[in-house]
């Protein structure tokens, strides 16, 4: 039986995945699934065992570390093995840095925790037993971790920090049989902007991102798990997302003044 661990498994493109996963392997599979709160944990857990998967459903916070060894441990005592983390779990945040005052600089430090330390700690707990199966690390990072976008200093750092954790530990596990494939969504039809920090690091409750093209999220899911089975190094989505890699390295400061003409239409009266 193959065991897959989720974070961030409770909603948004981390609930599509586990749903998508039980479809497609049935009684084949067993999920571990991590979020904070346990009520739409088991919400998901309930629509996973309709399709005949085993589900585990671990309440973690990864940005404690405490949180993120334990959320391994349940999975090895009651399945015995990893064969692949999908570490989703994260936090969104929409602020120009001159609009956040020193004393809130704070949320900074703590979506960090979430979208590059939860990573870390949860992947360091796992890869000896992802070692032992040859199995797959996956990071959900962003578009956001390839170029910076403004308004999003935070986020971005987060992203560009997480990528290079993992593109590093890729080549370090050259010899193992661990793929490391980093998944780059979009503007997804979620709720994620809405929930992220603002300047004052409270919930946003509004995007800040045009959301009239948003990917749908089972299409996002799909596209990240069949770039995981295909043990890809890099899951790019859109055929913008393809074109801004390529004009970063052309012409970075094009891609710089784009953003900046981004910015003043977003700042437009509407």
């Amino acid at each position: 039986m193959e065991v897959i661990v989720i974070t961030g498994a409770s909603e948004g493109i981390g609930a599509e995945l586990t749903t998508q996963l039980a479809r497609t392997k049935g009684a084949a599979v067993a999920l571990v699934l991590a979020a904070r709160q346990a009520s739409k944990l088991e919400a998901a857990a309930n629509a996973c065992r309709q399709h005949g998967a085993q589900v585990l459903c671990v309440p973690t916070d990864v940005g404690v570390q405490a949180d993120c060894q334990a959320l391994i441990d349940r999975a090895v005592q009651q399945f015995g093995r990893i064969d692949t983390l999908i570490n989703n779990a994260g936090v969104s945040a929409h602020a120009l840095l001159q609009e956040v005052d020193a004393s809130h600089l704070g949320w900074y430090e703590d979506l960090m925790r979430v979208n590059l330390w939860g990573t870390v700690w949860c992947t360091h707990a796992a890869l000896p037993h992802l070692k032992a199966s040859r199995g797959r690390l996956v990071g959900v990072s962003s578009l956001a971790g390839l170029a910076g976008v403004p308004g999003r200093t935070a986020y971005c750092a987060s992203k560009f920090a997480m990528n290079g954790f993992l593109e590093a530990l890729r080549t370090e596990l050259l010899s193992d049989g661990v793929s490391v494939t980093i998944a780059y969504p979009g503007v997804v039809a979620t709720d994620i902007r809405r929930r992220g920090y603002n300047a004052q690091g409270q919930p946003a409750g509004s995007s800040g991102l045009s959301e009239d093209k948003a990917m749908p999220v089972d299409v996002c899911a799909r596209k990240i798990l069949q770039g995981t089975e295909q043990r890809q190094r890099d899951v790019i989505m859109s055929p913008l997302g393809h074109v801004g890699r390529w004009l970063k390295l052309i012409a970075p400061s094009l891609v710089d003044r784009l953003a900046f003409a981004a910015l003043k239409q977003s700042n437009q009266p509407h």
